[in-house]
């Protein structure tokens, strides 16, 4: 192939989930099968470069100073659900089973990989707690040793704020069996059941 294309190729091999074969198969799409869809992708993605930015309130997705879930005043603003990634909310949003207000943090605590607070989205979650009317913040992030170290350092610092601080439970999928699941997953299973009846 050609180094344009080469370069090209590379490019969107950086995306997430996208590996040689796919970007191989995205790059031939723009370039040969459907080169009029270029145009209008460049065009999409410098809009949305130009207009959409964090939520001032709480770091997911706005083209105005607050995104469309702080705006609705339906929601619950005394329940926080703070997620790790902007895709953590999306799905959240999509189960349709959380009806207050989040907050995205932009990652979690790693200090093998350098990132420690000062690199996440916790000085506003603080600040939102301290301003009050907040009764709970549900702590929805990944189930592993990062997730659980930045959950112990949130909750060190909103339990001052007599805060009801919760975390999501975590166990075996719907429609998935014992005999697949590793022993983290079972670990967390057993130790978050509850009643049945």
């Amino acid at each position: 192939m050609t180094p344009a294309f080469d370069n090209l190729v590379q490019r969107l091999r950086k995306l997430p989930g996208i590996g040689f074969r796919s970007a191989e198969r995205i790059a031939l799409h723009l370039l040969v099968e459907k080169p009029d869809s270029l145009g209008e992708l460049e065009q999409s993605l410098a809009r949305a470069s130009a207009s959409v930015r964090r939520c001032a309130r709480c770091g997911s997705l706005a083209e105005e100073e607050l995104c469309a879930v702080c705006q609705d005043e339906n929601r619950d603003g005394s329940r926080i659900c703070v997620v790790e990634h902007v895709p953590d909310l999306v799905a959240i949003e999509r189960s349709g089973s959380f009806r207050g207000v989040y907050h995205v943090l932009h990652g979690k605590l790693s200090p093998i990989r350098g990132v420690g607070p000062g690199e996440l989205n916790t000085d506003t979650l603080l600040a939102r707690v301290a301003a009050g009317g907040v009764a709970e913040v549900v702590l929805a992030l990944s189930n592993d040793v990062e997730g659980e170290a930045t959950c112990h350092f949130l909750s060190d610092r909103i339990a001052a704020h007599g805060v009801a601080i919760t975390r999501i439970g975590f166990g075996l999928p719907s429609g998935g069996g014992v005999l697949f699941a590793d022993s983290y997953t079972l670990k967390s299973a057993l130790e978050g059941r509850r009643p049945y009846l």
